[in-house]
């Protein structure tokens, strides 16, 4: 696979997650520049580009994982350093997005903290942002810059594919992430199914019932991130007593707040797949694809160097 040679296109790396970078330069075939990031004592973060960036396409690897708010702040003051510095173009490759579930608000006095956090990036000269399974889809019309977001898919379909897993349901395990189900069945040959559940407070769902036919049957979770972990635990508990055969479950963003990690593993699931959006803690139940060949080809695209099939 070639390099992009159109342009004079700079991987930038910020620090939140140099394994990915490190993937997403070998993909590409391009050298990886690290920025230099720190911290005054009173913890104000400090960033430095020691790299000639003038009339470059910079392409920021910074997804804003935990901890989100450092990794956000990095994000944003290494655009404004790299387009002050003279780049042409500054792309933030940032495929976990933090604040992507405050897209609304829950009521009086609260903010709608993905806006604000598509405002800050497009007020410090970030002119695209590649994001990967956007909580909330309808998001991307709302930042001021264009985002390009990709599905996961791609890349975990094939792993699926490799289980063998037949008379099989995709289930959603809410209703907010049914089109996401939908998109997984057809190529699975896989039947749709989803949780009825409330959610009471943030990151608490309770699980109430299985909308569709489980019974004897293998059934697919999928979902696009796992923080604490409650979600995919009880809706495996849903489908096991709705008579599932079996129960796997996939996601998108390992988020894995503390306990999540425990509550999956004791979750008596079969499969469980996720991607290196994030950095993922090393497990014996998780499974893990990389995320790179998807981002290069959103890379190559944006550099005018893809093809109509091409993620858009």
């Amino acid at each position: 696979m070639s390099a992009v040679p159109s342009v004079r296109l700079l991987l930038l790396s910020g620090g939140a997650h140099p394994a990915l970078a490190e993937n997403l330069s070998r993909e590409l075939k391009v050298p990886l520049v690290t920025a230099e990031v720190g911290a005054f004592a009173d913890g104000e973060t400090h960033v430095r580009v020691a790299r000639d960036v003038r009339d470059a396409a910079v392409f920021i690897v910074q997804p804003t994982c935990p901890p989100v708010n450092d990794h956000l702040m990095v994000l944003a003051l290494l655009a404004d350093a790299v387009r002050a510095a003279g780049a042409a173009r500054v792309t933030g490759i940032v495929p976990y997005l933090g604040y992507a579930r405050q897209e609304q608000r829950g009521g009086p006095g609260d903010p709608r903290s993905a806006q604000v956090v598509g405002r800050l990036l497009g007020v410090v000269g970030l002119d695209h942002l590649v994001t990967v399974d956007l909580h909330a889809p309808a998001l991307e019309n709302a930042f001021p810059m264009p985002v390009t977001v990709l599905h996961a898919e791609e890349v975990l379909m094939p792993r699926v594919r490799s289980w063998g897993l037949h008379n099989l349901v995709v289930v959603s395990p809410d209703a907010g992430g049914l089109k996401r189900a939908q998109r997984y069945a057809p190529a699975l040959d896989a039947s749709v199914a989803a949780i009825a559940k409330d959610r009471p407070r943030p990151d608490l769902a309770v699980p109430l019932h299985v909308l569709g036919d489980v019974r004897d049957r293998a059934c697919l979770l999928v979902d696009d991130m796992a923080s604490t972990g409650r979600t995919l635990a009880g809706a495996a508990d849903a489908l096991r007593r709705a008579g599932a055969r079996e129960v796997h479950a996939l996601f998108t963003h390992a988020v894995m707040a503390p306990g999540a990690e425990d509550r999956l593993s004791a979750a008596r699931l079969g499969k469980v797949l996720t991607t290196d959006t994030i950095p993922v803690p090393a497990a014996p139940w998780l499974e893990v694809v990389s995320i790179a060949p998807l981002l290069a080809r959103a890379v190559r695209y944006l550099c005018g160097e893809g093809t109509a099939t091409d993620p858009r």
